[in-house]
Order: C-alpha cells, then sequence, then structure tokens
C-alpha cells in the first residue's frame, strides 16, 4: 500500500528528510550538510540533487520500505528557490496554508526521485515595484512559511500573533486573527553574534564563545542591550571589552552581554519596520533553543511593547518544517 509520506526540508547550509507513517508518524530521517549554498557555489546543482536523492534513499533503507510504499514527497525551504531543485514563484502576503497548497506544484526530477516532489513556496511581503521609498517593507521566506504553519496548528485560534524564529537569519512572522501570513521581517543577527564572537578584537572578550544555556546571565543580557540601545552596536560591543578588562573577569558573562547587545538591533526593527502588520495586542511567541529564546523572552518583557510574550516549545523532536510540510500537503490533496 502507498500509505508512506516523505519530507524534504533543504535550508542554505544542510537538507533534512523524514518519512511518515499513515498516521503522520516519523519512521525514519537522514540529514546531509548540503544545502542551496552549494548550488551557489558551484553554478550547478548536481550535488544538491545527489544529496537529496542519497537522503531519500536513506530514509526508505532504514525503514525497510520502496517507493511503491510512498504515496507523496513533498519539500519546502530554499529548494523552491533558484538556486534549488525548481523556482516556485512566491506567494504574496496575506497567504494562508490554504493559499499555499493551492500554489504547490508537482513537479518530476527523475535523477532525484521516481515520483513527483509537491514543492511548497515561500511568502513575500508584497507584489510590484519597490523604489528606496517602499523597500524597507519588503521580505520574504522560504521555509519559514511551513514552520509557522505548524505552530499556529498549535496555537488559540482567532488571535493575532507575531512569531520569533531565531538563528543565523531570524524571521519575525506576523500572523492575523484567521490565521494568515501577512508578513514577516528578517535580520541577520545570527550572523552578526557569529562574526563578532570569533573574528574581531572583542573575540579574546567572550572566551570566543557564545553564551550557553548553564552560562547565561540576564543581567549581562539587559546591560548590553541597554547600552546598544543609547550608544549603537559597535559602541556597545566595543564596550565589552572595557567591561572584560576592568569591571568582569568572567569571560561568559561578556557573551551574555554581547547578545544582549546584537539582539538590541532585532527589538529596534520590530519596534520600526515596515514589514511587519502587528500592534500592542499581538501575541509574542518565540520558538527557537535556548539561550536565544530566554534572552529574547527577557528582552520583550524588559521592553513591555507587547502585552503578551509567551514560547513555544516542541512536544517532540520532529521539526517543525516537517510537520508544517505534512498539514500543507494534506490540503493540496
Amino acid at each position: 500500500m502507498k500509505n508512506y509520506t516523505i519530507t524534504i526540508d533543504t535550508g542554505t547550509t544542510n537538507t533534512r528528510v523524514f518519512l511518515f507513517n499513515e498516521n503522520n508518524e516519523p519512521v525514519s530521517s537522514a540529514k546531509s550538510e548540503i544545502g542551496v549554498r552549494i548550488t551557489a557555489i558551484d553554478g550547478n546543482n548536481d550535488r544538491l540533487k545527489a544529496a537529496i536523492k542519497g537522503c531519500l534513499e536513506d530514509v526508505l533503507k532504514q525503514a525497510g520500505v520502496t517507493y511503491e510504499n510512498v504515496k507523496r514527497v513533498v519539500a519546502s525551504g530554499m529548494i523552491t528557490s533558484n538556486v534549488g531543485l525548481t523556482e516556485i514563484p512566491h506567494v504574496v502576503a496575506p497567504a494562508s496554508a490554504e493559499d499555499l497548497a493551492k500554489a504547490a506544484r508537482s513537479v518530476l526530477i527523475e535523477d532525484v526521485c521516481p515520483l513527483p516532489i509537491l514543492f511548497i513556496p515561500g511568502v513575500k511581503n508584497r507584489d510590484g515595484k519597490l523604489d528606496l521609498t517602499t523597500f524597507e517593507s519588503m521580505d520574504m521566506m522560504r521555509g519559514e512559511e511551513v514552520e509557522t504553519v505548524a505552530v499556529i496548528e498549535n496555537l488559540p485560534k482567532g488571535e493575532p500573533y507575531l512569531l520569533v524564529l531565531p538563528g543565523s537569519h531570524t524571521k519575525f512572522v506576523s500572523v492575523d486573527r484567521s490565521g494568515k501570513i501577512t508578513g514577516c521581517l528578517t535580520t541577520i543577527t545570527g550572523e552578526l553574534l557569529s562574526v563578532i564572537t570569533k573574528d574581531t578584537l572583542i573575540a579574546d572578550a567572550v572566551g570566543h564563545s557564545f553564551t550557553s544555556e548553564e552560562t547565561y546571565a540576564k543581567e549581562y543580557v539587559l546591560a548590553g542591550y541597554e547600552t546598544a540601545k543609547k550608544t549603537g552596536i559597535g559602541r556597545a560591543c566595543f564596550s565589552a571589552r572595557i567591561l572584560n578588562t576592568f569591571a568582569e573577569p568572567d569571560k561568559t558573562k561578556i557573551a551574555s552581554y554581547v547578545l544582549g547587545a546584537v539582539l538590541q538591533n532585532d527589538m529596534e526593527a520590530v519596534k520600526n519596520s515596515n514589514a511587519l502588520t502587528c500592534d500592542a495586542d499581538t501575541t509574542v511567541v518565540i520558538y527557537g533553543k535556548n539561550p536565544l529564546r530566554e534572552a529574547l523572552m527577557d528582552l520583550f518583557a524588559h521592553e513591555n511593547f507587547f502585552r503578551h510574550v509567551t514560547e513555544f516549545v516542541p512536544k517532540d523532536s520532529v521539526p517543525t518544517s516537517a510537520k508544517g510540510a505534512l498539514h500543507i500537503a494534506n490540503l493540496a490533496e
């Protein structure tokens, strides 16, 4: 019987594939450290194709089944971009899960998979021509839209939300009361933090390490945040060296300080950007790993722009990207 579903999630640097049974329970999984960055570097997607094909064959082998047992293969993320397997145009916000399902496209790529793959599109904030007066309101995503679908399925209906997904590129996604994605905002905070921590003069002050869940120091996160708010990120980060040299020898606390300084940019963007549709009555939902999740919880509470701030912690290890893709695939049937 054809009662299995495979999900593919390809990002910038890696690919994850899951095999689910007819009850939407994960049976096997595979991961490759190859994402669309390889396509951009190589100028072709040959290595990406090979990696995805290998992961697909791996999950089937682990479960002892073949493609004869698979009813559908679903893909999301950067795999639908011009450096992925096939480019699917973004859906323009506001966009619901049903809109994403309608815009999904089934494509057969025989040197990757013998079955057609259902590609779920990303979402962009707006359509039409942009100029220097309007470009800041524009943003786009490929992958976070399926995560958003999965998360809001676990939240009370009829409320507006701002989902926060921290990472190398932190994504803020606004959702209206009907469950439609109304916009997103992206920052490169994770990359900035990495560069400051590893490749600047400040690396010595933080011990070349990020703060961890065990060493997280709220007092120092707030100090870094307030310093950046007052003097800017450049001065605040250099002040980490001053703090370490003259006042605080514990480099783990300095790492917390730098985290707060860098995150100040995110908070400023949420308050002032035209890319999002939200207000004080919007419920903020922070999803991701600690210490970033904890730091953002502390900073949103500290600033108190939003009346309601909560966190979303998954009940299992199955990525929300896979769960959201499954949900959209069901709607597409």
